[in-house]
């Protein structure tokens, strides 16, 4: 059979039961069946599968599981929550003040959860009606919602940077350092934006002056027995004023940056692999969970609210986690025999062989890329996207390395930037729909992808200037090797 009646009897398979509705996992086991019978013969194909299960497991799972445990359990004792409430007493007469700390929220919590779409959830549910209320308009409250929610794909811990690193082969510590600073890059340009357009338009984010008079009360701190002031220590001094403001920042968000310290930092000094510092991210947020539980119970501290910490959140954590780690097993083992069905079958090596005849330069190879992955991803989601496209992108990246010297590491981070963008194009874009699930307000979905617009233009920007210098994803990576 010729490659390209090969290929398009594999992915016609896969696009055909996704379209039927078929889970992904199972449109990838419909395809693995018909292609381990034409291209693997014997009861090899038979075998592959279960081994592939185990790889999933040893290779891939573990550090997926636990960075996904590691923001199940802050976003279920509802630490997020209060870290917004911190970064908001820090910012103060800035223009578009809400929705700047909507992006400054929405890079803290995606270095601890990972999650898109726990990211956008989470900032739509807290800042949207407090944002109604002060009357923003819907192009400067959404927008910025969804954007920052897709900085979670990059920032470490990204589950689909793990998944992607893990399905191609490639360093997972790496990958997940080379997302950081386009990360960080792509949140200062949000805000840029924001505090740019609302100064030039103030009507599109009304100012108003935020409550301060907590700053001028004493600076006071409580030592509680049932629930009872059993000693307290009031400060009433020059210094009053700043310990009111930070408090909350030093109680909630700094013990949350400590774990995306331990977690990056063992990383990058070598300290732990992946899998042992996900390891070590878990312990560091169950340590950060009964700090604050301690602040609930016993400490009282002025300015900052309690909250409930208990080991009901944590098990509703674990059982979260399982669910999704359940799907993400089945769905790397359907892809890992996928990719073999199409090597052995002559699909891979036969479309390679037209893209090296065609004598494209480095440049048109990542462009046409970038276009695939931005077409499927107005039509798809992104694990369907990656699955689809992984076996071509990075195995042909690997294969044409000394032809055109694509850089993995930087290849899979434009990947990354570009199913981020993807989570925001029209018709398909999965952030679109979680903001008109949690908007408390009329609003069309036009007025979601309006509002969206700007930011996608900052992304593309964004994922311009990798392509014209890689340094900027590869150097920190670099750094480790």
């Amino acid at each position: 059979m010729e490659w390209y009646f090969a290929f398009v009897l594999l992915l016609g398979t896969v696009c055909a039961a996704m379209f039927l509705g078929v889970p992904v996992a199972f449109a990838f086991f419909g395809a693995n069946v018909l292609g381990t019978a034409l291209f693997i013969h014997g009861d090899i194909g038979l075998v592959l599968m279960p081994m592939e299960f185990h790889n999933a497991i040893t290779f891939a799972l573990a550090p997926i599981a636990l960075f996904l445990l590691m923001g199940e359990i802050l976003l279920q004792t509802g630490v997020a929550f209060k870290a917004i409430g911190a970064i908001d007493r820090l910012i103060a007469r800035v223009p578009g003040r809400l929705a700047v700390v909507s992006i400054a929220g929405g890079t803290v919590f995606s270095s601890l959860s990972g999650s898109t779409i726990a990211n956008t959830a989470i900032l739509g549910s807290v800042l949207l009606p407090d944002m109604r209320a002060r009357g923003y308009q819907p192009a400067i409250s959404m927008g910025p919602i969804m954007a920052v929610g897709g900085i979670a794909m990059l920032i470490p811990p990204s589950a689909l940077a793990v998944l992607l690193a893990s399905l191609a082969e490639q360093s997972v510590a790496q990958l997940l350092l080379a997302g950081i600073v386009p990360g960080l890059l792509m949140a200062v340009m949000f805000v840029a934006y924001v505090v740019l357009r609302c100064t030039l338009n103030p009507n599109l984010a009304p100012a108003y002056a935020p409550d301060t008079s907590y700053l001028n009360e004493p600076f006071t701190v409580s030592w509680c027995r049932r629930g009872e002031a059993f000693w307290t220590y009031r400060y009433d001094g020059a210094l009053k004023r700043l310990l009111n403001r930070w408090a909350p920042f030093v109680i909630y968000i700094a013990p949350l940056m400590l774990i995306f310290v331990i977690v990056v930092g063992s990383i990058f000094f070598k300290i732990a692999a992946p899998t042992e510092a996900a390891a070590l991210g878990c312990l560091a947020a169950l340590a950060a969970c009964y700090f604050f539980r301690l602040f609930t119970g016993r400490i009282r501290v002025a300015g900052v609210e309690g909250a409930e910490f208990d080991w009901r959140h944590i098990f509703k954590a674990l059982i979260e986690t399982a669910k999704i780690n359940t799907m993400i097993l089945f769905i790397i083992a359907g892809s890992l025999v996928f990719s073999q069905a199409l090597a052995n079958s002559g699909a891979t090596d036969g479309l390679l062989q037209v893209i090296v005849a065609l004598d494209l330069s480095k440049l048109a190879v990542v462009v046409i890329m970038i276009m695939v992955l931005l077409f499927l991803g107005a039509f798809m989601d992104q694990v369907s996207m990656l699955l689809l496209t992984l076996p071509f992108f990075l195995l042909g990246a690997q294969s044409l390395q000394a032809v055109y010297s694509i850089d993995v590491i930087w290849l899979m981070v434009l990947m990354l930037i570009t199913m981020e963008i993807s989570l925001l194009t029209p018709p398909f874009g999965l952030l679109l729909y979680v903001m008109k699930g949690v908007v408390p307000f009329a609003v069309t979905l036009g007025d979601i992808v309006r509002s969206a617009l700007p930011f996608i233009a900052i992304e593309l920007f964004v994922l311009a200037l990798l392509i014209a210098w890689p340094g900027l994803a590869t150097w920190l990576p670099g750094q480790l090797r």
